[in-house]
Protein backbone atom coordinates (compact mmCIF):
# COMPACT_ATOMS: atom_id res chain seq x y z
CA UNK A 1 0.00 0.00 0.00
CA UNK A 2 1.57 3.67 -1.01
CA UNK A 3 0.77 6.43 1.58
CA UNK A 4 1.21 9.56 0.83
CA UNK A 5 0.89 12.57 2.99
CA UNK A 6 1.40 16.22 1.80
CA UNK A 7 0.77 19.95 3.12
CA UNK A 8 -0.30 22.96 1.48
CA UNK A 9 1.09 25.73 3.38
CA UNK A 10 1.96 23.34 6.45
CA UNK A 11 4.49 21.17 7.15
CA UNK A 12 4.42 17.64 7.75
CA UNK A 13 6.06 17.09 11.29
CA UNK A 14 7.04 13.17 11.86
CA UNK A 15 4.36 13.84 14.61
CA UNK A 16 1.86 14.93 12.66
CA UNK A 17 2.21 12.25 10.36
CA UNK A 18 2.37 9.61 12.89
CA UNK A 19 -1.20 10.97 13.97
CA UNK A 20 -2.35 10.55 10.38
CA UNK A 21 -1.06 7.20 9.81
CA UNK A 22 -2.25 5.48 13.32
CA UNK A 23 -5.54 7.28 12.78
CA UNK A 24 -6.42 5.91 9.20
CA UNK A 25 -4.77 2.55 9.92
CA UNK A 26 -8.50 0.88 11.55
CA UNK A 27 -10.37 2.26 8.86
CA UNK A 28 -8.26 0.66 6.09
CA UNK A 29 -8.12 -2.61 7.96
CA UNK A 30 -11.31 -2.84 6.85
CA UNK A 31 -9.49 -3.56 3.04
CA UNK A 32 -7.63 -5.85 2.28
CA UNK A 33 -6.57 -4.29 -1.22
CA UNK A 34 -5.85 -0.74 -0.73
CA UNK A 35 -3.58 0.66 -3.91
CA UNK A 36 -2.86 3.78 -2.48
CA UNK A 37 -3.69 6.79 -0.39
CA UNK A 38 -3.21 10.65 -0.45
CA UNK A 39 -4.00 12.68 2.00
CA UNK A 40 -3.34 16.26 1.63
CA UNK A 41 -3.02 18.68 4.77
CA UNK A 42 -3.42 22.30 4.45
CA UNK A 43 -4.21 25.91 6.00
CA UNK A 44 -6.02 28.77 4.93
CA UNK A 45 -6.22 31.45 6.77
CA UNK A 46 -8.06 30.35 9.93
CA UNK A 47 -9.29 27.32 8.39
CA UNK A 48 -7.62 23.60 8.66
CA UNK A 49 -8.32 21.21 5.77
CA UNK A 50 -7.90 17.58 5.97
CA UNK A 51 -8.56 15.68 2.38
CA UNK A 52 -7.99 11.73 1.55
CA UNK A 53 -8.40 9.58 -1.42
CA UNK A 54 -8.46 5.86 -0.56
CA UNK A 55 -7.96 3.97 -3.77
CA UNK A 56 -9.69 0.51 -3.98
CA UNK A 57 -10.00 -1.80 -6.75
CA UNK A 58 -12.74 -0.43 -8.56
CA UNK A 59 -13.44 2.98 -6.85
CA UNK A 60 -11.52 5.71 -5.08
CA UNK A 61 -13.22 7.24 -2.05
CA UNK A 62 -12.74 10.70 -1.19
CA UNK A 63 -13.46 12.33 1.77
CA UNK A 64 -12.68 15.84 3.15
CA UNK A 65 -13.06 18.15 6.39
CA UNK A 66 -12.53 21.55 7.25
CA UNK A 67 -12.43 22.63 11.17
CA UNK A 68 -10.53 25.43 12.99
CA UNK A 69 -7.85 23.06 14.29
CA UNK A 70 -5.82 20.75 12.54
CA UNK A 71 -6.37 17.48 14.68
CA UNK A 72 -9.78 18.14 14.61
CA UNK A 73 -10.38 17.78 11.21
CA UNK A 74 -8.32 15.05 11.10
CA UNK A 75 -10.56 12.78 13.43
CA UNK A 76 -13.58 14.79 11.67
CA UNK A 77 -12.18 12.72 7.92
CA UNK A 78 -11.39 9.49 9.90
CA UNK A 79 -14.85 9.27 11.05
CA UNK A 80 -16.51 10.15 7.61
CA UNK A 81 -14.27 7.96 5.80
CA UNK A 82 -15.17 5.06 7.94
CA UNK A 83 -18.48 5.81 7.12
CA UNK A 84 -18.13 6.02 3.48
CA UNK A 85 -15.49 2.87 3.92
CA UNK A 86 -18.54 0.36 5.83
CA UNK A 87 -21.09 2.43 3.09
CA UNK A 88 -18.42 0.94 0.31
CA UNK A 89 -18.40 -2.77 2.07
CA UNK A 90 -22.13 -2.91 2.13
CA UNK A 91 -22.46 -2.39 -1.20
CA UNK A 92 -19.80 -4.52 -2.43
CA UNK A 93 -21.51 -7.54 -0.25
CA UNK A 94 -25.03 -6.88 -1.29
CA UNK A 95 -23.96 -6.89 -5.15
CA UNK A 96 -21.97 -9.99 -4.71
CA UNK A 97 -25.01 -11.76 -2.27
CA UNK A 98 -27.59 -10.84 -5.29
CA UNK A 99 -24.98 -12.21 -7.82
CA UNK A 100 -24.67 -15.71 -6.10
CA UNK A 101 -28.94 -15.35 -5.58
CA UNK A 102 -29.29 -15.25 -9.39
CA UNK A 103 -26.87 -17.62 -10.19
CA UNK A 104 -28.41 -20.44 -8.19
CA UNK A 105 -32.03 -19.53 -9.84
CA UNK A 106 -30.42 -19.97 -13.44
CA UNK A 107 -29.27 -23.04 -12.49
Amino acid sequence: MNLQISGHHVEVTPALRDYVESKLDPVIAHFERVTGITVILSVDKLKQKAEVTVHVPGKDIFVESIENDLYVAIDSLVDKLDRQVQKHKQKISNHHRGDKVAHHLAE
